[in-house]
């Protein structure tokens, strides 16, 4: 099928009110761009503002299925303006259940390969005002993903997006948010994500700890 951008986005941290006029500094709101040039750190005049939890390397690229705003919308009776959800590319045809980890894509001159789902955080809590809508993305597990970036190179709003190479372990974005969200003491689902190497070292770390913890338990 046809992957189409949607939205193109990118955008630098700055400072957001919420709340009670509370204030906070992120990138969550980002402008739509025609092009821009995608770095192995990200896109050029893009950025985060939590560098502990967001970008570097394995994040580079941030990207949302387009087919859950209509989910979205339709249960929450409100209109989400792309990128919602801080997304750099909001995109057709590429939900969670089809999308695997180590998967590689061309997307317009740049090539790019999928590391881990995105864990949500509660900025989109804070931009939306909707604490209902964080729980929800968690517990369907569409929380859209987050790639590297193999080779460097434009791209542009209306680029062709296409499949490269699938990767042979097959464990789909929605079965490993499945794993981290909800069993996470499924010894054998822990170790099938570990057993593709290209899964983001964040997650590698994470998920071994885990597995040590269980594993010790017995």
């Amino acid at each position: 099928m046809t992957i189409e951008i949607k939205n193109f986005s990118i955008g630098l941290p700055e400072k957001m009110t919420y709340g009670k006029n509370e204030e906070m500094m992120t990138a969550i709101r980002k402008q739509a761009v025609e092009e821009a040039f995608l770095t192995k750190d990200g896109f050029r005049g893009d950025g985060v503002a939590d560098l502990k939890h967001h970008g570097g390397p394995d994040r580079a690229v941030c990207i949302y299925p387009f087919e859950h705003y209509s989910l979205w919308e339709s249960e929450f009776l409100v209109q989400l303006p792309l990128p919602t959800f801080g997304e750099n590319l909001t995109l057709t045809n590429m939900e969670e259940k089809a999308v695997y980890i180590g998967d590689i894509y061309q997307v317009g001159d740049a090539v790019i390969q999928i590391t881990q789902g995105r864990i949500p955080c509660s900025t989109i809590t804070k931009k939306t005002n909707n604490p209902y809508l964080l729980k929800m993305m968690v517990q369907t597990g569409f929380t859209g993903y987050l790639a590297r970036v193999l080779k460097e190179g434009m791209v542009q709003k209306d680029s062709v997006i296409s499949l490269v190479e699938r990767n042979s372990n097959q464990v789909s974005i929605l079965e490993a948010n499945e794993i981290y969200f909800k069993k996470p003491r499924d010894i054998e689902g822990i170790q099938k994500i570990l057993s593709v190497e290209e899964l983001a070292d964040e997650w590698k770390e994470m998920l071994h700890e885990r597995l040590t913890r269980l594993e010790a338990s017995f």
